[in-house]
């Protein structure tokens, strides 16, 4: 009985989800097969080749001689990393840092034609500053840093993902 009782939920769960129009979290589709990233020692472009190359259905290129073979071609314009005072104790000391990662960047097509024009994208953490603690705040800099940078290829890969295939 006690069974009956937990499929007939379960099942009543189920018919609930489906009847209010949840679905489980796809993977991404891609309006493109190849996306050339040029080699660039940036670690966002590292984390950008990597995030899309672990989706087996991409191939990322890195040589721009492949340029012909691809149907992208990303193209990091600037990223840059600034680290800015925002406040200072009553001796004028720094007490917080305003660190921001600045990436812009344009995706085009083979034939030159702009998918994604031109974007600028900035992300920025506050973060506290205290002269006994210089080490550790270096290192949660960096952390930082790099949640700011995961989140920026985050935005990249959400608006390649809405790119449909040219004409489609």
């Amino acid at each position: 009985m006690a069974l009956t009782r937990r499929l007939f939920s379960a099942g009543l769960l189920g018919g609930v989800l489906v009847g209010c129009g949840f679905h489980p979290r796809q993977p991404d589709s891609y309006g493109f097969g190849v996306i050339l990233i040029p080699a660039n020692p940036s670690p966002l472009l590292t984390e950008l080749r990597r995030l899309l190359a672990a989706d087996r259905r991409i191939e990322v290129l890195q040589d721009l001689r492949q340029f012909e073979r691809a149907d992208l071609r990303f193209e990091l314009l600037q990223e840059t990393r600034e680290k800015i005072v925002i406040g200072r104790n009553t001796a004028g000391g720094v007490r917080e840092f305003q660190l921001r990662l600045r990436v812009r960047f344009r995706v085009r097509d083979r034939s030159g034609i702009e998918r994604v024009p031109e974007t600028e994208l900035l992300q920025q953490r506050d973060i506290s500053f205290s002269e006994s603690a210089v080490l550790s705040k270096e290192v949660e800099e960096e952390l930082l840093y790099r949640n700011m940078q995961s989140d920026v290829v985050q935005q990249i890969v959400w608006r390649l993902a809405r790119l449909r295939p040219a004409g489609a």
